[in-house]
């Protein structure tokens, strides 16, 4: 066996190792937990704007662009951009015409300059509306064709009736082998009541869409080695791959 092969052959193990660590499970949930109330996630840049995301998500997301190598990544929810410059920078990276789609219902002036004016907005490019309304997923449809390779992300509304519609709306735009990945899956794993002045809570949330969702889509399923390489993730069950 090669020592490359050996390497990964053990990484292996131990992701799947770690996600039947009851030990590892239950100090990860505390520090989750302990880090929304101080509201660790929005404490990280990239490239000079706001993420807002965990950073071993930022890292996951990493891998799954650079094994998918996406012609098209589109993103619902925009917020400060950092995600829309993160993955744009990642296609500068690898290099092609690979291009970013942000959607969001409210692109506020000051981001949008923002994200204009950076040296990553070349690839990206931005629609104002709702994910779910018929002439933005109409638009949407236009990025998309004659793309090989798609990659999409849901982080916009987190209730289960508009992340589910996202669901169905935004999966045929994925292609065999990529991720639709949906985030803040984590709000079902928090006590009730955690999330102050949202709509989604325990039962109402992207998790619970994705297991309907999943109930009549055999083409995706859950990737759970990256949750369990994780750990630490606003997105357990929600990194999503499609098989077929």
């Amino acid at each position: 066996m090669s020592i490359i092969k050996a390497f990964e052959e053990g990484k292996i193990e131990r992701i799947k190792n770690q996600g039947n660590s009851e030990s590892l499970k239950k100090a990860t949930d505390n520090f989750v937990l302990e880090s929304i109330k101080s509201e660790y996630s929005y404490n990280f840049n990239w490239m000079g704007r706001p993420i807002i995301q965990y950073p071993q998500d930022i890292i996951a997301m990493q891998e799954i662009i650079w094994d998918v190598k996406p012609d098209l990544i589109i993103e619902t929810g925009i917020a400060h951009g950092g995600s829309l410059i993160f993955s744009a920078s990642m296609l500068e990276l690898l290099g092609g015409n690979g291009h970013v789609l942000g959607i969001d219902i409210d692109i506020r002036d000051h981001n949008k300059a923002e994200i204009l004016k950076h040296p990553m907005a070349k690839r990206i490019s931005m629609i104002q509306g709702s994910s779910i309304d018929e002439n933005i997923v109409a638009e949407v449809k236009k990025f998309v064709n004659g793309k090989e390779r798609v990659l999409v992300c849901l982080d916009s509304n987190h209730t289960h009736a508009h992340v589910l519609k996202e669901l169905e709306l935004y999966s045929p735009f994925v292609t065999k082998d990529s991720y639709l990945v949906v985030f803040d899956t984590i709000v079902q794993d928090w006590p009730e009541g955690t999330v102050k002045n949202r709509p989604w809570d325990k039962g109402n949330n992207p998790k619970t869409a994705v297991w309907e969702f999943l109930q009549t889509h055999d083409e995706f399923e859950i990737d759970a080695a990256v949750h369990n390489k994780l750990l630490i993730t606003v997105a357990p069950d929600g990194y999503l791959k499609r098989i077929k």
